[in-house]
């Protein structure tokens, strides 16, 4: 059996990024092997009716995830992050990773892909230094990795029961300022740049990639969503005070946005690698808006007496 012909194993694979790439993977005619904690969900099923080998295990049982990188010529690393009561857990999330990677070492992996999140210049917040840390292992493992830095998701304007974004009855609240363009990315195009990757891990080691594929001031961005979806959406823009009122990462990362100037992908020269990278206004015409619009539909209807 020849190298390309052993599966990769995708981390996470029943959560956002993870399952986005083991799908863009298998519709390549690559093999997929998804490591899953149980493979009678919904999400893992519907991997493997998709073709992908379903593989169980757990991050926080290290020996439990030598059978799945095993055999694999390449991982994509994505641990689920944790939260305890202080908060998004850094050194449990870190472990996870870490974990990952050191079992495939011992494996003799050829190519980890790791997914982070995207870089400000200053000091780390978002909860990035667990991510940072893994990022390290990936480095010091010996073996062939690419790192990965998305921004924001387009997919986050979903998201729903959030003290920041998502949108709700009509508000985009968040900590960005109102008239800065901030960037973005589909969470297909994250799958799109990991299996990239893959395909030429020469080219990619030691590669660390910016994700990001468009970039809208918020106000601009609503009025996007407003003429896509018919429903007037409008951004407010959360203070200081506010901020720090949620948690104590929320309101590093407000001024840490301000200070730094924020993300700063090089999108033209990411479009020169994948030139289908979206825009927000291809994310929508490409189904964004209709999810969106359900999504109005149902808060509409929900606020009726």
């Amino acid at each position: 059996m020849s190298s390309q012909q052993h599966p990769i194993l995708v981390t996470g694979a029943t959560g956002q990024q993870g399952g986005a790439t083991a799908r863009r993977l298998l519709a390549d005619g690559v093999s997929v092997r998804a490591l899953v904690r149980d493979p009678h969900a919904r999400e893992a099923l519907e991997l493997a009716a998709s073709g992908a080998e379903l593989v169980t295990g757990d991050f926080d049982v290290p020996d439990s995830l030598i059978p799945a990188v095993t055999g694999a010529r390449g991982v994509f690393v994505v641990p689920p992050a944790a939260f305890g009561p202080d908060g998004w857990d850094i050194d449990i999330e870190a472990r996870r990773g870490v974990h990952v990677i050191e079992a495939a070492a011992r494996a003799g992996v050829d190519h980890i892909v790791f997914t982070g999140v995207a870089s400000m210049p200053g000091k780390d917040q978002w909860g990035s230094e667990g991510k940072r840390r893994i990022e390290a292992a990936a480095v010091a493992s010996g073996l062939r990795y690419t790192l990965l830095r998305p921004v924001r998701f387009m997919e986050n304007y979903l998201a729903q029961g959030l003290p920041v974004d998502g949108i709700d009855n009509g508000v985009h609240r968040h900590i960005f300022r109102a008239d800065h363009p901030v960037q973005m990315i589909a969470l297909a195009d994250i799958a799109e740049f990991a299996a990239i990757a893959f395909a030429d891990p020469d080219r990619f080691h030691s590669e660390t990639l910016e994700l990001a594929g468009d970039a809208f001031t918020p106000v601009a961005a609503a009025e996007a969503i407003s003429k896509a979806t018919g429903y007037p959406v409008g951004y407010h823009e959360l203070t200081e005070a506010q901020a720090d009122r949620i948690a104590d990462a929320v309101a590093e990362a407000w001024r840490r946005s301000r200070a730094s100037g924020g993300w700063h992908a090089d999108i033209p020269a990411l479009r020169e690698l994948h030139p289908g990278l979206q825009t927000l206004e291809t994310w929508l015409a490409a189904g964004g808006s209709a999810k969106l619009t359900a999504l109005f539909d149902q808060q509409q209807a929900d606020a009726r007496p």
